[in-house]
C-alpha cells in the first residue's frame, strides 16, 4: 500500500482497511520497502549529532535539542531509519506530540521522506489525547468501571456547562462558586491523579470553599458516569488506570509498541509519564526528545522533572545533545544562554552556529509604555525600508500588553495580526464594560444592553429576558424602558428578579450620571430612561451591585496565584459625579459597581485574572484619553468602535504581536522582547518563589531564542498600573546578560549607562 497520512490519530478509513486486508493476506509476515535510497544519502544531510540520534534506536534515548537545533527533523528521520534501515514494521512504532498541528507535520515530514515507499501499514502519530482515545474504544470496558466503548468525549464547553448544572443542583452561588474555577480546580486535580475520595480528604483540612468544589467534583463525576462521557482529563486518567490494572491490556501494547517517540518532553504531566512507564514495561526503546531550558507549562502541570530525572527512570539511558543551532545568530545564543544558565534545575547545553556572528542585541530604555511602542514601530518600518519583506514579532508577557503596540502600528500603516488571542478592543471583557459606557450615553441601545443585563451574573435569567422581551413587543416600548413596567407589574417574575432588575437600572443611571446625562433622543425622559421612581423606589446607595460578590467574602478564597490589589480603583462611589467626570473615573465605575471586578476574582483563574489584567488596561486607555484633554465619553466609544472595526488581521502580515508564550516553536527575524520590567517581565508572581522565576528566565530563554538575525530588548522607566503612573526597575534577566554583547539605543543615560 501507497504510504497515506490521515486523521490525527495516524489512521484514515482507506488506511484501515488496507491494513486489515494486509493481517488477512497469507504474506501478512512480510512487507516490502521499494525505490529504497541507500541510507547514506538517506542521512548525509544530517548533522554528526543528528544523525547518531536517529541511528541510536535501542534501548532507552533522551535526546537534549536545544532551540532551533532540528528536532522535528531528527524525529521524522528516526521513524524512517527504522522502517527502512532496521524494517521495523510501521505499526509497530509510536510517536506522541503535544498537539494536532504537531502531528500533522510529523506525518508531513514522513510522508515527504518516505515519498515512493510500499509499507504494509504506518505508524501511530498522535496527541497524548488521541492515543488514548485509541485505546479506550477498544479496553474501555475492561475497567469494569460502568463505561461503555461508545463514550461521548465532553470538550471544555459542555464540561462547563455540566459543572453549571452541578453547582445549581447542590444549591450553590455561581457568583461564590465561580464555575470557571471550579472546572479549573477538577481539571488540576484530575492531572495530579487525585481521585474525588482523596480531593475530599484532602478539602476536609482547608476551609469550606474547597469543601464545596469537593462535593461539586463528586456530582460531576457521577453525571458523567450517567452519562457514559469522559472529559479531556478523562482520558489520561481512564487510560493509565486500565494500564495499571489489566497486564492482559498492558502487554498487548507493549507488544504492539516496540519502538516509542514522545516530543517535547519537558512538558509532560504526571499522567503523560505514567502513561509512558506502562507502555515500556516490556521494553524500553523509548526515545524522547525535549529542552529543559524550553519548559514553559508548570501552569498547565507540566513537570520539569520528568526530564530531568529521566536517567533515574530508565537507568540504562543514553543521552546525546543537540547543541547546534540553525536559526539564529552566535551573539543571540549567546545572550540568551548567559541567561538561562542562571537557572539550577538543568541539565546544561552551549549551542552554537555556523551563522554569522551578527550584530549586537539592541537595548532601548523607554520614558513609558507609549514610548516603547513608537519605538518599536519606528525600528520596525526603518528595517522594512532595507529589507521589503522583513518580518517581525513583538513578544510580550501578557495580553493586556498588547494594546499600546496595536495603537503604534496602526499609527505607523504596518499591517499586524495577533497571534493566541484578540485584538484588545475585541476581547470579551474589555466589549462588555464598553457595552456599558454605550447604555451610559444610550439607554435604549438594545443590543448593549442584551449583552450585558446579565453580565456579570447577577440574577436575571433566561425566563425574565424573555418577558422584557416580549412585554417590548406587546407595548412597542424600548427594552429599557420596558426594565420600569416589569419592576412596577412584574407578575410571574421572582422577587430575586426584579430586585435584580432595579440594581442594574441603578448602576446604569449612575453611569449615565457620571457621563453627564443619558441622551436625549425623543423617547420620553432620557435622563432616567423613563424610569423615574421604579427603578430606584426603596433602592439604597448600598444596594449598587447587589448580588454580587465583595472584596471582603474573597479574601478566603483568593488563590495565590491571582495577585490582584484588594481595591486596584476607586470605588465609584466616591468618584464625582459631575456632568465633567473624567472618562477613566467613568470606565473604573463601569468595572466596580456593575460586579465584574469582583465576579473576575471570585472565578480565581489564570484566565480570569488575564481579564482583569485588559479591564485594568481599558483604564489605562481611557486615562490617555483624558490626557489628551479631547471631548469625552461618547469620543471615547468612538476610538475603540473605529479600532475595532479598523482591525484587519492577515497571516502573512509583516509584524506579530503575541505573548512569549505563544511564540514557542516560531521564528522570525526580526523579534522584540518587550516590557521587561521587574513585576512584569519575569512576572510578580515570582518574586517569592524561585521554581516561579526560573520558569519565567526559561520564558524569557524561549522568546530571545525565536530572533534569526536582530534582537531588541525594551523597558520603560514607568507605566501605568489601573490607571496610576509608577516608576519600574529594569527586568532582573537584564542584569544576567553580557553587557559588552549590547548595544544601548536609549535616548540619554540609560540603565545599561551605569550597568
Amino acid at each position: 500500500m501507497s504510504l497515506h497520512y490521515g486523521t490525527a490519530s495516524g489512521f484514515d478509513t482507506h488506511q484501515y482497511q488496507s491494513v486489515a486486508a494486509f493481517l488477512n493476506s497469507p504474506d501478512k509476515d512480510y512487507y516490502r520497502v521499494a525505490n529504497v535510497h541507500h541510507m547514506t544519502d538517506f542521512l548525509s544531510s544530517l548533522n554528526p549529532e543528528q544523525r547518531l540520534a536517529v541511528e541510536q534506536t535501542d534501548g532507552p534515548l533522551l535526546i537534549l535539542a536545544g532551540a532551533g537545533s532540528g528536532k522535528t527533523r531528527v524525529i521524522a528521520h528516526r521513524i524512517a531509519y527504522l522502517i527502512v534501515e532496521k524494517r521495523v514494521r510501521p505499526w509497530n512504532i509510536l510517536a506522541v506530540t503535544f498537539t494536532n498541528k504537531a502531528a500533522e507535520e510529523m506525518r508531513s515530514r514522513l510522508q515527504r521522506l518516505l515519498r515512493g515507499q510500499e509499507l504494509s501499514s504506518v505508524p501511530w502519530v498522535s496527541t497524548f489525547h488521541s492515543l488514548c482515545v485509541r485505546i479506550l474504544r477498544q479496553d474501555i470496558e475492561k475497567l469494569n468501571a460502568g463505561y461503555s466503548k461508545t463514550f461521548t468525549i465532553y470538550d471544555q464547553d459542555d464540561s462547563l456547562r455540566l459543572i453549571k448544572n452541578c453547582i445549581k443542583e447542590l444549591g450553590y452561588d455561581d457568583k461564590k462558586l465561580a464555575p470557571r474555577a471550579v472546572q479549573g480546580a477538577i481539571s488540576g486535580a484530575k492531572n495530579r491523579g487525585e481521585d474525588v475520595d482523596g480531593y475530599a480528604a484532602r478539602a476536609e483540612y482547608v476551609d469550606e470553599r474547597r469543601a464545596s468544589i469537593a462535593r461539586v467534583y463528586k456530582l460531576y463525576e457521577e453525571r458523567l458516569h450517567a452519562n457514559n462521557a469522559l472529559d479531556f482529563d478523562d482520558l489520561l486518567i481512564k487510560t493509565v488506570r486500565l494500564l495499571r490494572k489489566d497486564a492482559e491490556v498492558r502487554e498487548k501494547y507493549n507488544n504492539k509498541f516496540r519502538y516509542i517517540l514522545v516530543d517535547e518532553y519537558q512538558d509532560t504531566n504526571s499522567l503523560q509519564f505514567a502513561l509512558i512507564r506502562f507502555l515500556t514495561e516490556k521494553q524500553q526503546n523509548i526515545c524522547v526528545v525535549g529542552d529543559e531550558d524550553q519548559s514553559i507549562y508548570k501552569w498547565r502541570g507540566a513537570d520539569i522533572t520528568n526530564i530531568l530525572n529521566f536517567e533515574q527512570h530508565f537507568p540504562t539511558t543514553k543521552i546525546i545533545r543537540l547543541e547546534q543551532n540553525y536559526r539564529s545568530t552566535q551573539t543571540i545564543l549567546d545572550v540568551a544562554g548567559a541567561v538561562v544558565k542562571h537557572n539550577i534545575a538543568r541539565k546544561g547545553k552551549k549551542l552554537w552556529t555556523s551563522n554569522p556572528p551578527g550584530e549586537r542585541v539592541r537595548y532601548y530604555q523607554a520614558f513609558d509604555a507609549e514610548a516603547e511602542a513608537r519605538f518599536v514601530a519606528s525600528k520596525i518600518l526603518e528595517q522594512r525600508r532595507e529589507q521589503h519583506d522583513l518580518r517581525a514579532a513583538v513578544l510580550y508577557r501578557t495580553n493586556s500588553q498588547s494594546r499600546v503596540f496595536e495603537e503604534a502600528m496602526r499609527r505607523a500603516g504596518l499591517v499586524y495580526n495577533i497571534v493566541g488571542g484578540f485584538s484588545f478592543y475585541e476581547r470579551m471583557e474589555v466589549r462588555d464594560v464598553i457595552a456599558y459606557l454605550k447604555l451610559a450615553l444610550n439607554p435604549y441601545d438594545s443590543i448593549a444592553l442584551a449583552r450585558v443585563i446579565n453580565s456579570p451574573p447577577r440574577g436575571i435569567g433566561k425566563q425574565t429576558l424573555e418577558e422584557i422581551d416580549r412585554r417590548a413587543r406587546e407595548t412597542g416600548l424600548s427594552h429599557w424602558e420596558t426594565i420600569s413596567v416589569v419592576i412596577e407589574q412584574p407578575k410571574s417574575l421572582s422577587a430575586r428578579a426584579v430586585s435584580a432588575l432595579r440594581n442594574f437600572s441603578r448602576i446604569i443611571l449612575r453611569l449615565g450620571e457620571m457621563a453627564g446625562g443619558t441622551e436625549k433622543g425623543g423617547r420620553g425622559e432620557a435622563e432616567t430612561g423613563g424610569l423615574g421612581d421604579a427603578a430606584t423606589a426603596g433602592v439604597g446607595e448600598a444596594e449598587i451591585g447587589q448580588g454580587q460578590t465583595t472584596a471582603g467574602e474573597n479574601e478566603d478564597s483568593a488563590s495565590p496565584r491571582l495577585r490582584v490589589s484588594p481595591s486596584p480603583l476607586p470605588p465609584a462611589r466616591s468618584l464625582s459625579l459631575s456632568s465633567s467626570s473624567p472618562v477613566s473615573d467613568i470606565v473604573k465605575a463601569a468595572i466596580l459597581d456593575t460586579g465584574y471586578e469582583n465576579a473576575l476574582k471570585s472565578e480565581n483563574t489564570d484566565e480570569a485574572e488575564a481579564r482583569l489584567e485588559n479591564l485594568q488596561e481599558l483604564v489605562n486607555a481611557a486615562v490617555d484619553y483624558d490626557e489628551q484633554g479631547v471631548q469625552g465619553l461618547r469620543e471615547f466609544i468612538d476610538h475603540s468602535a473605529h479600532v475595532s472595526d479598523a482591525d484587519q488581521y492577515k497571516r502573512d502580515a509583516p509584524v506579530t504581536l503575541m505573548t512569549a508564550h505563544s511564540a514557542k516553536g516560531l521564528e522570525f527575524p526580526m523579534v522584540f522582547i518587550v516590557g521587561l520590567e521587574d513585576g512584569l517581565f519575569p512576572h510578580s508572581r515570582s518574586a517569592t518563589d524561585e521554581a516561579e522565576l526560573e520558569e519565567e528566565r526559561r520564558l524569557c530563554y524561549v522568546a530571545m531564542t525565536r530572533a534569526e538575525r536582530y534582537l531588541y530588548l525594551t523597558h520603560a522607566m514607568k507605566r501605568r498600573v489601573y490607571g496610576e503612573e509608577l516608576a519600574s526597575e529594569p527586568s532582573q534577566f537584564l542584569n544576567e546578560m553580557p553587557l559588552e554583547l549590547l548595544e544601548d539605543l536609549s535616548l540619554g543615560k540609560s540603565w545599561l549607562s551605569f550597568a
